[in-house]
């Protein structure tokens, strides 16, 4: 009999760090991220996300939340995707972290996203799941750049950014609330200024997935 891996090989994609282990979102993960984003991620006052689906309230933010992740795996193209991994802690979910990347075969630029629920902010981890998905990226997929951003007043993320090399590059302006202007600082950094860790990764379930990420460029 078939397992869902069998038929969604993305399912078996992991990337485990010192602390942290990092899967694709499985439909038995939507509970724990639902859980860990209702807990709270970042003060009401504020909105860090240049989509405001925090504000919802907890039954919509559930089904948006699965809306989401259902996209996402929808969405999946060898020449488009992202990726959202459930970030683990002694198996218990604490955030997510995305890399994605449009025309990835000539373009060998992944993006990135994340959140990690507050109580387990300012221990490292939000920067030790950033530097898991550039080693991936960098040392597995391939890329050669990898950009990111952040409301610029959003000093704990660019400073995850900054302590792994990112360059700052354009501020935009952007609108997450009707009626609250505010600005985004994109990040870009490059395989040759990445500020890498001291530990490595352990990735497995990533040549069965190959094929769904990008269309491998014939060599000649």
């Amino acid at each position: 009999m078939l397992s869902p891996s069998d038929v969604w090989p993305l399912f078996d994609l992991t990337i485990t760090s010192p602390r942290l282990v990092m899967r694709i979102v499985r439909d038995d993960d939507l509970p724990g991220i639902v859980a860990a984003a209702q807990a709270g991620i970042h003060d009401p006052a504020v909105m860090p996300f240049s989509v405001p689906w925090t504000d919802a309230d907890p039954v919509e933010m559930a089904r948006g939340m699965a809306r989401h992740q259902w996209e996402l795996r929808a969405g999946t193209r060898p020449e488009h995707w992202t990726l959202n991994f459930t970030v683990m802690l002694d198996g218990v979910p604490i955030g997510t972290q995305s890399l994605g990347a449009s025309g990835f075969s000539s373009t060998r630029t992944v993006n990135s996203g994340s959140w990690l629920t507050a109580a387990q902010q300012g221990k490292g981890y939000g920067k030790e799941m950033r530097a898991a998905a550039l080693l991936f990226a960098f040392d597995h997929l391939g890329a050669h750049v990898a950009e990111s951003s952040a409301a610029v007043w959003n000093q704990a993320s660019l400073g995850v950014s900054s302590s792994l090399g990112y360059r700052q590059g354009v501020v935009r302006p952007i609108e997450p609330r009707p009626g609250h202007p505010d600005e985004l600082q994109e990040v870009r950094l490059v395989a040759a200024d990445f500020k890498r860790p001291a530990w490595g990764i352990t990735v497995e379930g990533f040549e069965d997935a190959r094929r769904d990420l990008f269309v491998e460029v014939p060599s000649g």
